[in-house]
């Protein structure tokens, strides 16, 4: 594992060192037994990972364009009006999930219909929540599904862009197309759904902070990034080095496989001050929570989209947030364990003015 927040930077960046090109070994753990396509971008390394960025970043900097901003915030707003009509909510299932799935559905350019298929899935597509991988491939046939719909029927959405999309040349392969598919409903699923919901804990567990965001409502941009840096949800990714490598003194193997620790470099008491404290007002902050380099996220403009607006809402809207009942979520690996947003939230919203 690779710690450091200048180190971790700089193998980000050596890709030819610290190789993407390994199908389903980028994910830690390894996604050989609930995937069977490559995931693109994020599983090339350059130049051919800049050619297929170039296909998907259009749909991804949607998230940019007013239309867009417009429909998460008259989403989020509307959600919040509603939790706070409400005696309490569960929030990972109740509130996040949904906010999640129809805010996709606004990038994808797809009806807000398909959001209910996606609630349904639940907080992970490969994963049940609290247990083990998914069994079957019920992704995959959704994608198939609407890959035939779109090649029949194209239209203005994402999946009628894959396949009417050209890469050197010729037309993406089907299995081309699954690789980004699988990639945009993996990736910003439950890191999403994560961040929501620790920033609401954190507002139950901390009042006084909503109110300090009031005092000035240029701190939400701020708090967004870092809530970013400690809420971050994937607590580090894998790189395959091609050949035998020395890695701040440990021998890699030729094959063998690297952790760049987004979470440990977000930490790192030599670029961050106080790492361990939550500093809504953080300047600067090079926080590495959507990667760096090359394979920097896709997703972070509109990650950063649903985080600003929820942050503009509670504001806009919220007194207070009453924690009822938190089930955290923790992940756990063989020498660590860290508490990574939660299997189940519930709260009570109380209105300005009430």
């Amino acid at each position: 594992m690779i710690l450091r927040h200048a180190d971790v930077r700089a193998a980000a960046k050596d890709w030819e060192t610290y190789s993407s090109d390994a199908p389903f070994r980028v994910p830690i753990p390894s996604e050989e037994e609930v995937r069977t396509m490559r995931q693109l971008p994020i599983e090339v390394d350059p130049p051919l990972h800049g050619e297929y960025r170039a296909i998907a970043e259009p749909f991804f900097q949607r998230a940019k364009k007013p239309e867009m901003i417009a429909q998460v915030e008259a989403l989020i707003g509307s959600m919040i009006d509603e939790a706070i009509g409400e005696p309490s909510l569960e929030i990972v299932n109740g509130f996040a999930l949904p906010i999640q799935s129809r805010a996709l559905t606004f990038l994808l350019n797809v009806p807000e219909t398909e959001a209910g298929t996606w609630i349904d899935w639940g907080m992970h597509v490969f994963k049940v929540t609290g247990g083990t991988f998914k069994k079957g491939n019920q992704l995959e046939d959704y994608l198939h599904a609407q890959f035939d719909r779109a090649e029949e029927n194209p239209g203005d959405d994402f999946f009628s862009a894959l396949t009417q999309a050209e890469f050197q040349g010729r037309a993406l392969t089907r299995e081309e197309m699954m690789g980004f598919g699988n990639l945009t409903f993996a990736g910003g699923r439950d890191t999403i759904i994560h961040s929501i919901s620790s920033i609401i804990a954190y507002f139950g567990e901390n009042p006084d902070k909503l109110d300090f965001l009031r005092g000035d409502p240029k701190r939400i941009r701020l708090a967004s990034e870092e809530f970013f840096r400690v809420f971050m949800p994937l607590t580090h990714i894998g790189r395959v080095c091609p050949v035998e490598t020395d890695v701040h003194g440990v021998e890699v193997p030729a094959k063998g496989r690297v952790s760049l620790c987004w979470n440990s470099a977000n930490h790192d008491e030599e670029v961050f001050e106080d790492p361990g404290t939550i500093q809504l007002d953080r300047k600067p902050n090079p926080h590495v929570s959507f990667g760096f380099g090359t394979h920097l996220c896709l997703g972070a403009p509109h990650a950063r989209l649903v985080v600003r607006t929820l942050l503009e809402a509670l504001v806009s809207k919220v007194s207070s947030i009453e924690v009822v009942e938190a089930n955290p979520h923790v992940e756990r690996e063989e020498k660590y364990s860290r508490l990574n947003g939660y299997e189940s939230l519930t709260v009570r919203f109380k209105g300005k003015g009430a």
